[in-house]
């Protein structure tokens, strides 16, 4: 035999032992499994080949050692497990359940090596449903589950005794539950990040309870500490000792008695100081971050590839599909959606609808816009608006900078009065209240000032953050052309802030509705309204006597993802078309309700969340009289090629070049890093950060305002961003008049300017078609 020769040989004996060891450890920890199929009698046949298989039209029972050594037995169809299957890796992670082409996907058991174990629904990968989760250490979760982290409704019981049954979000107790401890003691109200924040009642099994505020697992605010016998002691809470003030009442008594010797230290001292919250232990390998070994029969001689458990694969360049043409994303194929056209050689065809669309004519790959520079024009010396931005930050330091006591959230009726305002006159000289200045004079108007600095506090804005993203060295960024109506645009150097110029009528509509809005958005956290900073107006003085009024607002998309597609849905179709040709259209175009080709699709959670959230917006807007707003949405696109393409979730193979094993992965968010860094989920809110799944639509081409095209199955991974803008636009007699002259000419139900009450109906039922559940 040849020195060849005998080295091949050496080689097969070599990985024959592996493969048979590795079998033997298989079989040890799977034991037996049984799977219905039409070919299971035929089990006794034996066979040497370690990839022993019966086959059937709808793929074959198998049972596989890869050659990594992983193991797997059960259902086989095209390369990947597909229906009930056990895979083994070879750290000793462990999935036994049901398979959708690759992915974990309906009901299974996934166990760790550490004998954490998690049973219940999985989607995509992920754990993602409903399920129970029972740690190393015994602590025990079932609930509700987004994305491998607890999200929803659950209870978790640890394994101290304590239990802990309510709303869950992003992993930690978030929304209303209860925690009871091992003694007895149990707390009933509002959570935040894993803590007692909000309003609640703490009960001790002495009797003993405090119903108020709470802020990081302490009270903090108003609330009230009673005792069995009825006494009780009232006051304002907090651990800082000069912040805390209040009075006892002894029983039955409605004065307080002062002469009562009690420190309220002592519920922060004792009482609390054994109702800690255990943490619970951190899965350090999630389900979805397990790779298989899976073949790629038709390229390279049979290569094995590793793949999440997701459907994505670990190494290769992705693009677009080839012979699929990209439909095949999460399986979605034309043998599965009847809406698809398949040619006998296997491409994929058009949607083939009896009218409008034509046969035959597959849909090109979908690309990015192309990258436009960075926003805005610096406002430097020389600018037309230079005095105007000086002016501006002169008059923000001067107003966020001033001395002002704390105040609560509780505001009187009077700081809403529209003529609650502070003017201040910045001379170039400076005053004894203004620094000296190279601008001309100026006077400068603060609108409702305790309103917009309780709003901040509100929104957790910091006052030194705010005045240097605005104040700071770097100069504010004009947006290149007004907007429609005319008003301009500003940009701070970090993209946090907006500062808009409005009319005299927006500034009225905005005090008249501005108690309103505040008690909106302190009742909602996770509305989708715009968020108001601030309310500013700058009159120059001398012969111009110019006036200019600004809104503060929070930038939609400031975030460390690039936004690469943007667009602003009013439920409209006239003038609803971007009169931009394709080849013009960049990252920052601002598309509109005609050039949408998506559907949003979220996980079930946000997704109720979010028709919640809009409901109520809605009405808020209706009862102001307020139209004409939109919801703007913006796309970061995780998935996509060197050359633009944007690849479909679930996509392998890449199109027109042979398959390159070695070639380096593409630059991406990887989600798996997303879920298990808390920093980054912290981040995440309804309308911000939100990892989701757009799916790619087609219009008829009979139906000329075809507002929703009809779903392809294509769809694409995600995160998204949106909110209501626009929302200071009352139905005052302009608009009624543009109404009825519009009318005239054009379809009622498609122009912008209509009733409120009809408008919020309208919004809504576009807005409940275009977005809509991940299932």
């Amino acid at each position: 035999m040849s020195k060849e020769g005998s080295s091949m040989v050496r080689a097969w004996e070599a990985t024959l032992r592996k493969t048979q060891a590795a079998k033997k450890r298989a079989n040890n920890i799977f034991g037996t499994m049984s799977v219905a199929h039409a070919d299971d009698d035929n089990d006794n046949n034996d066979n040497d080949d370690p990839d022993r298989q019966s086959i059937s039209m709808d793929g074959y029972n198998a049972d596989k050692i890869l050659p990594n050594g992983d193991y797997y037995t059960g259902q086989w169809l095209d390369n990947f497990p597909n229906g009930q299957g056990k895979y083994l890796w070879t750290d000793g992670c462990m999935y036994v359940g049901e398979w959708y082409r690759g992915k974990t996907m309906g009901k299974g058991r996934f166990s760790w090596p550490s004998g954490a174990i998690y049973e219940g629904e999985f989607k995509s990968g992920y754990m993602d449903g409903i399920g129970t989760y029972t740690a190393s250490n015994g602590d025990t979760y079932r609930g509700q589950w987004v994305m491998n982290l607890r999200h929803g409704h659950g209870t978790k019981h640890y394994s101290n005794g304590d239990w802990y049954d309510g709303e869950w979000r992003c992993g930690k107790q978030e929304g209303q539950g209860r925690y009871q401890w091992k003694d007895g003691n149990y707390y009933v109200g509002d959570w935040k990040n894993g803590l007692m924040s909000g309003k609640g009642t703490f009960v001790w099994i002495s009797g003993n309870r405090y119903d108020g505020y709470w802020q990081n697992a302490l009270p903090k605010g108003n609330g009230t500490f009673k005792w069995p016998d009825g006494s009780f002691y009232v006051g304002n809470w907090s651990n800082n000792v000069d912040e805390h003030t209040g009075s006892y009442y002894a029983p039955g008594s409605s004065e307080p008695d002062s002469n009562f010797d009690w420190d309220p230290q002592t519920v922060y001292k004792l009482d609390l100081a054994d109702c800690k919250i255990p943490v619970g232990e951190k899965v350090l390998i999630l389900p979805s971050q397990k790779k298989l070994s899976v073949w790629n029969s038709t390229k390279d001689g049979d290569k094995p590839r590793r793949m999440s458990v997701d459907g994505r694969a670990s190494v290769g360049v992705d693009r677009a599909f080839g012979k699929m043409h990209m439909w095949a994303s999460d399986g979605c194929t034309g043998d599965d959606n009847p809406a698809m056209g398949r040619r006998s050689d296997g491409d994929v065809l058009s949607l083939h609808f009896d009218n409008g669309i034509p046969r035959g004519i597959p849909l090109q790959p979908m690309r990015l816009p192309k990258a436009g520079k960075r926003q805005g024009e610096t406002i430097s010396k020389g600018h037309k608006n230079y005095e105007l931005m000086l002016n501006l930050q002169l008059g923000i330091r001067h107003s966020v900078g001033r001395p002002a006591p704390s105040s609560s959230l509780d505001l009187r009726a009077s700081a809403f009065d529209p003529k609650e305002k502070v003017w201040t006159k910045f001379p170039p000289e400076g005053s004894k209240y203004t620094p000296p200045h190279q601008s001309t004079e100026f006077k400068w108007k603060d609108y409702c000032p305790l309103v917009f600095r309780t709003l901040r506090k509100l929104f957790k804005v910091d006052p030194a953050d705010y005045m240097i993203s605005i104040c700071g060295n770097d100069a504010l960024r004009e947006l290149s052309s007004p907007g429609k109506s005319g008003s301009f645009f500003y940009l701070t150097h970090d993209d946090r802030y907006m500062i808009k110029t409005i009319k005299k009528a927006e500034v009225k509509v905005l005090l008249r509705m501005l108690s309103a809005y505040y008690n909106h958005v302190r009742a909602f956290e996770n509305t989708l309204v715009t968020k108001f900073f601030g309310l500013h107006c700058v009159k120059l003085t001398g012969s111009i006597q110019k006036k200019v009024r600004f809104i503060i607002m929070g930038n939609l998309f400031c975030s460390e993802y690039t936004i690469n597609k943007r667009y602003d849905l009013k439920g409209s179709s006239l003038g609803r078309l971007t009169d931009k040709p394709e080849s013009e259209i960049e990252e920052t175009t601002i598309l509109k309700d005609l050039d949408l080709n998506f559907i949003f699709r979220l996980q079930k959670s946000w997704f109720q969340d979010f028709c919640r959230q809009v409901d109520r917006d809605c009405e808020f807007l209706e009862q102001e009289r307020i139209m004409d707003y939109s919801l703007l949405v913006g796309l970061h696109f995780r998935e996509k090629s060197h050359a633009g393409e944007l690849i479909p979730s679930g996509a392998r193979t890449p199109t027109g070049e042979p398959e390159n094993v070695g070639a380096p992965r593409l630059s991406r968010v990887d989600m798996d890093n997303l879920l298990v860094d808390p920093v980054r989920w912290a981040s995440i809110n309804l309308g911000s950060n939100m990892p989701a799944r757009v799916e790619r639509t087609v219009r008829r081409s009979d139906c000329e305002f075809q507002l929703i095209g009809e779903p392809t199955g294509e769809c694409y991974e995600v995160i998204m961003f949106f909110g209501i803008i626009d929302i200071l636009q009352d139905y005052d007699i302009t608009k009624k008049l543009e109404h009825a002259y519009k009318s005239i000419q054009y379809d009622p139900t498609s122009i912008s300017a209509v009733d409120p009450r009809q408008y919020s109906r309208r919004f809504r039922d576009f807005i409940f078609k275009v977005f809509s559940e991940d299932i």
